[in-house]
């Protein structure tokens, strides 16, 4: 990896530098890469799939930012 890259992004303000790693987490999938769930993740996902299907009524709509 690039030292100078490196350094550079080390000496970004803290907001910016989360932001840049916001948009570098984003732009994996756009290279065809999918991060593995996890198994946190999948059990999270697995109730929630669990509860909608015991009562499909009791959600709520959000829109998509």
């Amino acid at each position: 990896m690039n030292s100078e890259l490196v350094s550079n992004v080390r000496n970004l303000p803290l907001a910016e530098r989360i932001e840049l790693i916001d948009l570098l987490w984003e732009s994996i999938p756009e290279q065809g890469c999918e991060p593995p769930t996890t198994p946190e993740q999948a059990e999270e996902l697995d109730r929630r799939l669990e509860a909608h299907r015991r009562s499909p009524g009791d959600t709520v709509s959000r829109g998509v930012d």
